[in-house]
C-alpha cells in the first residue's frame, strides 16, 4: 500500500487506467474465443477445398500430364503433392485448439483417417492427408503454405490501438482532474480556517455534489466569521465592563483606614482580576496573531528578567542562551504574545507550587526540526496518571497541588498554544523531585499550525 499515490486525483485515475487496460483484455480474449470457430471451419473448408480440386483436377489429367500439373500447381499456388510412405517422419498437431478443431471440420468432410501436420521430413508446411482414388491404396500429403494458418497481426492496427488507449487516459485524467480540483481547493480552504484565517468563498458552480459541498462550506466559513467578530466583542465588553469596577473597587480600598482589611481586599481584588486573565486568554483565538520571525532564546532571556526584577529566582540555562544548534542560527516563525503567555503561564504556575523561594529553571534546546522549552522547578510534581487530566480546563489536583487560587486554566492555556504550533505540553517528573514543564513546539513556517 506504500506504492499508491496519497493523493485521490492520481488513485482515482491509476484505478480508472487499470479498468480500462483490464476491459481492453477482456474485450480481445472474448474476440479471440468467438473468432476462433468461424475462422477454423473457414480454414477446414478451404483444405477442403484444395484437396478436393487437386484430386480431381489429377484424375481428370492424362497419366502423361499429372507431372506437368503438379509442377504448375507448386509453382503458382504453391501446393505440393508427395506420396506418403510408412516411413515418413510427421511431428503431430501442437497443443493448439484451433488447429484441433480444424482438424476435426476436415475429417469430417474428407473421412476419419484424415490427418493434419504442420511438419514432415523436417519440411515447415499445412500438410492434409488424402487418397487421390477411393479404390488406390496409397496415400498421399498435400503441402500447403504457413501464411494459410499463421496469422499476421498488423502493425498498424497496433499503433492504432496504443493511440486511442492514449487519447482514452487522457480523457480519464482530464475528467478526475475536473472532480478532484474542487476537492483540491476546498482542501486550502479548510487549512487557511485551521490556521485562524479567513479563506475566499469557493466557487458553487459545477455538479450538484460538489456544488453543494461548496455552499455548505461557505456557510460555515461565513459562520465561523460572524462567530469570531461576535466573540472579540463579547471579550472586549468583558474586559471593559468587569475590570473598569474592579479598579474603582481596588482605589477606594487604597483609602481605607484599616491597613489589614486594605492589604487581605486588595489581595482579593488582584486574584478576581488574574481570573478574568486567564479566562480571556483561554478565550482568546491564537490563529488571530500573525507569525513573526523572533529570537526565542532572547524573548526566554526577557522573560526571566522580568521575573528576576519582581523578585523570583528565575533562570535561565547558560546553553540556551545562545544555542548552538543550526536550528537557530535564525529566528523562528512564531507567536511571540502567545509563546511568551505560555512560558509565563508555566513560571507562574511554578512559582505557586514550588514556592517563591525556590529557584524556578528555563531551558532551551533543539531537535528533529522541533524546539524544546522547559520550566523545572522543586515542586511536589504530578502525579503519571493525573498528567493528562490536569492539562483540561478547570481541572484540579486533590492533593499537594490543590492550591484552589486560579481559575485552573493555566495549563489548558499553555497545551492550546501549544497546539496552535503544531506542538504539545508534557509534564514530566523530574530527577531528585520536582517537575518538567516541557513545551514541544514546530515552527509555523514549516507546516500550516492548528489553533
Amino acid at each position: 500500500m506504500k506504492l499508491l499515490p496519497r493523493t485521490l486525483l492520481w488513485r482515482t485515475f491509476l484505478l480508472v487506467a487499470l479498468l480500462m487496460m483490464i476491459s481492453v483484455v477482456a474485450w480481445f480474449a472474448i474476440f479471440r474465443t468467438y473468432e476462433r470457430e468461424p475462422r477454423a471451419r473457414q480454414l477446414a473448408q478451404t483444405l477442403v477445398s484444395v484437396a478436393n480440386l487437386t484430386r480431381a483436377a489429377l484424375i481428370s489429367a492424362r497419366a502423361e500430364a499429372r507431372r506437368d500439373l503438379l509442377r504448375e500447381l507448386s509453382d503458382r499456388e504453391g501446393i505440393r503433392i508427395y506420396p506418403a510412405e510408412t516411413s515418413d517422419r510427421v511431428e503431430p498437431l501442437p497443443d493448439r485448439p484451433f488447429l484441433h478443431r480444424v482438424e476435426e471440420l476436415v475429417r469430417e468432410q474428407l473421412g476419419p483417417n484424415t490427418r493434419l501436420s504442420l511438419e514432415r521430413e523436417g519440411e515447415q508446411a499445412l500438410f492434409v492427408n488424402f487418397r487421390i482414388d477411393e479404390s488406390d491404396d496409397g496415400d498421399y500429403w498435400l503441402a500447403l503454405p504457413r501464411e494459410r494458418i499463421d496469422r499476421v497481426f498488423p502493425l498498424g492496427w497496433l499503433g492504432w490501438g496504443i493511440a486511442a488507449l492514449l487519447l482514452s487516459l487522457a480523457g480519464a485524467w482530464l475528467i478526475v482532474f475536473h472532480i478532484t480540483r474542487p476537492l483540491k481547493a476546498l482542501q486550502q480552504a479548510a487549512q487557511k480556517v485551521g490556521a485562524g484565517e479567513t479563506p475566499p468563498r469557493l466557487d458553487e458552480g459545477g455538479p450538484s455534489e460538489l456544488a453543494t459541498v461548496a455552499t455548505a462550506f461557505n456557510q460555515m466559513s461565513a459562520d465561523l466569521a460572524q462567530i469570531d467578530q461576535d466573540r472579540a466583542l463579547i471579550l472586549a465588553g468583558v474586559s471593559h465592563d468587569l475590570r473598569t469596577p474592579l479598579t474603582r473597587l481596588r482605589m477606594g480600598i487604597e483609602m481605607s483606614a484599616d491597613e489589614d482589611l486594605r492589604e487581605g481586599m486588595t489581595a482579593d481584588i488582584e486574584e478576581m482580576d488574574k481570573t478574568i486573565g486567564q479566562f480571556l486568554d483561554f478565550a482568546r483565538s491564537e490563529g488571530g496573531e500573525a507569525p513573526q520571525a523572533v529570537d526565542v532564546a532572547a524573548l526566554l532571556a526577557d522573560l526571566a528578567s522580568q521575573y528576576r526584577r519582581r523578585g523570583f529566582a528565575v533562570d535561565m540555562d547558560d546553553a540556551a542562551a545562545v544555542p548552538s544548534a543550526p536550528t537557530f542560527a535564525a529566528d523562528l516563525a512564531v507567536r511571540p504574545q502567545a509563546l511568551r503567555r505560555a512560558v509565563s503561564n508555566l513560571i507562574d504556575n511554578a512559582l505557586r507550587y514550588a514556592g517563591p523561594d525556590r529557584p524556578v529553571e528555563l531551558g532551551l534546546n533543539a531537535a528533529a526540526g522541533e524546539f524544546v522549552i522547559e520550566v523545572r522547578d522543586r515542586g511536589p510534581g504530578i502525579p503519571p496518571q493525573d498528567v493528562e487530566r490536569i492539562k483540561r480546563p478547570f481541572a484540579r489536583l486533590e492533593a499537594a497541588r490543590s492550591n484552589t487560587a486560579g481559575a485552573g486554566l493555566g495549563l489548558a492555556i499553555v497545551e492550546r498554544i501549544a497546539r496552535s504550533h503544531n506542538g504539545r505540553l508534557e509534564l514530566l517528573p523530574r530527577d531528585g523531585g520536582g517537575l518538567i514543564a516541557r513545551l514541544v513546539l514546530r515552527p509555523i513556517d514549516s507546516q500550516t499550525a492548528t489553533p
